[in-house]
């Protein structure tokens, strides 16, 4: 991820929601400046050496402004009930517009999708 992501970096799913692949902290101010309101994680802590923790995304969101959630999916289990009430939920309460990452942006887009339904 460069140091300023764009919206060349992220796919506008619809005008309020978009999905990208991993986050840095240092990313989270140019997404604050573009407008976001809030960030929603979907990728497990762990899931790969190099990938910061949510906690350090979550206060990064924080102190820039933005409302951050973790709802984690596991590649090795996929979407469950649980993960698409909470994307529900989180959707219903976040402000406008979200970002939701995980590696690629592939596991949001599918939770945001299953959360419409």
């Amino acid at each position: 991820m460069s140091e300023k992501p764009d919206e060349t970096q992220w796919k506008a799913v619809t005008d309020d929601f978009a999905v990208m692949g991993q986050l840095q902290p240092e990313d989270i101010d140019a997404l604050a400046a573009a407008g976001f309101g809030a960030i929603i994680c979907n990728r497990p802590d762990g899931e790969a050496p190099d990938e910061p923790q949510f906690d350090a995304i979550g206060d990064a969101a924080r102190n820039a402004g933005l409302q951050a959630r973790y709802i984690p999916v596991s590649n090795q289990v996929g979407l469950t009930p649980e993960n698409v009430a909470d994307m529900r939920a989180a959707l219903a309460e976040l402000p406008k517009p979200v970002l939701a990452y995980c590696r690629s942006g592939a596991r949001s887009a599918k939770l945001y999708e299953a959360a419409q339904g």
